[in-house]
């Protein structure tokens, strides 16, 4: 006979207590802020990034998974059972709060925010460089160079996206800010002017 497993407080790595209703965020707050909230406990756990990496190729691989933890029929231990079988030990207890919480259906949101949370916390920039042609090596460490001195980061790395549309030249986004430095940007520029003279 099988019977129900209840987490105490210890096995909560984001302090679950018993008296929580099992689909509320243990952390406060709805399910928009909720992915930010576990991405911050997951980063303060010091899990390998590994680890996280390879639990968010297995939900790739398997897409199934996801769709066993979000199923109210299917019960808590033999999910848990599944999270023991297939993903990384060192984060189990960690998927296993938030499938109690039924947050699974979040872990992809999670993952992404954990990532952006991590780096912020260790100065790692990401950039998006889309330009007409691949820029040099030099280029790169360029850019990477402005980059790490303009918003004061440790490292930057920068992902190329090719758009002949721009003509030449290329624009650069970090977060919310963008340097157009493109043929098509200058002439839009141009344009502008001349059209509000």
């Amino acid at each position: 006979m099988m019977t129900q497993t209840t987490a105490n407080s210890q096995d909560c790595p984001i302090g679950y207590t018993q008296g929580a209703p099992r689909n509320s965020c243990p952390l406060g707050g709805s399910a928009v802020n909720c992915p930010i909230g576990y991405a911050k406990v997951l980063y303060e756990l010091h899990i390998s990034r590994e680890a996280i990496q390879k639990s968010e190729d297995i939900f790739a691989e398997i897409p199934q998974l996801r769709d066993v933890f979000v199923n109210p029929t299917i019960r808590e231990e033999e999910k848990f059972k599944v999270i023991d079988q297939v993903f990384p030990e060192e984060i189990r207890n960690f998927l296993k709060v938030a499938c109690r919480h039924r947050r699974m259906d979040l872990i992809g949101d999670i993952f992404k925010a954990y990532y952006k949370y991590s780096d912020e916390q260790n100065r790692i920039l990401n950039a998006v460089l889309t330009c007409a042609k691949p820029p040099s090596e030099v280029q790169i460490e360029r850019m990477k160079a402005f980059l790490c001195k303009k918003y004061n980061a440790v490292k930057a790395y920068i992902e190329i996206r090719q758009d002949e549309a721009l003509l030449g030249g290329f624009v650069l986004r970090v977060g919310n800010d963008e340097y157009d430095w493109s043929l098509q940007g200058r002439l839009n520029r141009l344009e502008q002017k001349l059209t509000w003279r």
